[in-house]
């Protein structure tokens, strides 16, 4: 079997809407982001998902994610977690990955951006 290339997926922002914006950690107020589970339910078959998030480093982090993930993917499939759910990873160290998608980024592409334009960078959800 080939192994699949790594998709690293950014939590908050991209997965959960994050319209409350940080809490901690462990709170995870908002509902995921619109299509979030239904990408992650295929991206599965194609890619090696890892979930990691600036929570991934703190203690009960993860296990929050996991379990927001959970309840979110229970309610959406009505009553039962989908297989796919266990093939998703919860590294806690950045993975080295294929590609990313993250709010919070900006494509190097061989250029350095000017210090300016980084300043007034803003992600999706709050433009």
């Amino acid at each position: 079997m080939t192994k699949k290339p790594i998709l690293c997926i950014d939590f908050d922002g991209v997965i959960h809407s994050y319209a409350s914006g940080w809490r901690g950690a462990l709170m995870i107020p908002d509902p995921p982001v619109p299509g979030a589970l239904e990408f992650l339910s295929k991206a599965v078959h194609v890619f090696d998902v890892q979930i990691y998030s600036s929570r991934s480093s703190w203690t009960g982090g993860v296990q929050a994610m996991r379990d927001w993930l959970t309840n979110y993917t229970i309610v959406a499939a009505g009553g039962a977690a989908p297989e796919w759910l266990n093939m998703i990873g919860w590294p806690t160290d950045k993975p080295p990955a294929f590609v990313t998608l993250d709010d919070r980024a900006i494509t190097f592409t061989g250029s350095w951006p000017d210090l300016e334009d980084l300043m007034r960078f803003k992600p999706w959800w709050s433009k």
